[in-house]
């Protein structure tokens, strides 16, 4: 099977397929983070589906469900191979906002790459992003956002970590989000793929 056809099962959410794609794009060496790449073309198209109400919720759940059994089949095959961390982040869905399929892969990914993350959840209220930088002494945070209607909660997040005097980077991450976004809300950096968002925290950590 291709990326592309990979990428077409996932956007049709032809679970079958999709696992047994991944199967035999591990089985014939395929790079993960290329599969992972696939995979979220798909679901951007799941995305882009969903807002053009061809797609309705109980897909995009359905959507979550086969990427997350893809992931755990790529889960083995992400793992950094040493113990040592290269260091700590914060993430979490911004208040307003309960998705986390994104978060989740991000997740995955850094670990995978050898990142402790303080996963937060999703709807997160910017007090508890400020309380676990404080705890952590993370250098990265990251927001996760999919609604446009939460992007002050976004703003109003990253303004109260500044406030707090905090020299943490901030990297928000979502479909929609770019650089007018990244500067509206004053954020460092912006992601809008998983493997971005590995980019961003191996410049942070200088990896």
């Amino acid at each position: 099977m291709s990326r592309e056809t990979l990428t077409k099962a996932m956007a049709e959410l032809e679970e079958e397929q999709v696992l047994a794609g991944v199967k035999e794009l591990l089985g014939n060496g395929a790079a993960s983070l290329e599969i992972v790449k696939a995979l979220q073309e798909g679901m951007v198209e799941v995305g882009n589906r969903f807002e053009r109400g061809d797609y309705f919720l109980s897909e995009l759940v359905m959507a979550g469900e086969i990427m997350k059994g893809a992931m755990d089949l790529l889960g083995p095959h992400l793992t950094g191979q040493g113990t040592e961390h290269k260091g700590t982040i914060v993430i979490g869905t911004v208040k307003g906002d309960i998705h986390d399929l994104g978060k989740n892969i991000v997740i995955m990914l850094l670990r995978g790459s050898g990142y402790k993350v303080v996963d937060l959840g999703v709807d997160v209220p910017k007090e508890k992003f400020v309380e676990a930088i404080k705890e952590t002494g993370a250098p990265l945070v990251g927001m996760s956002v999919l609604l446009t209607s939460c992007q002050p909660a976004l703003k109003e997040t990253i303004d109260v970590i500044r406030g707090e005097g905090l020299n943490t980077k901030v990297i928000i991450g979502g479909n929609y989000i770019n650089e007018t976004v990244k500067q509206h809300v004053g954020a460092d950096y912006f992601a809008t793929t998983a493997s971005d968002g590995l980019k961003v925290a191996n410049e942070v950590f200088g990896q």
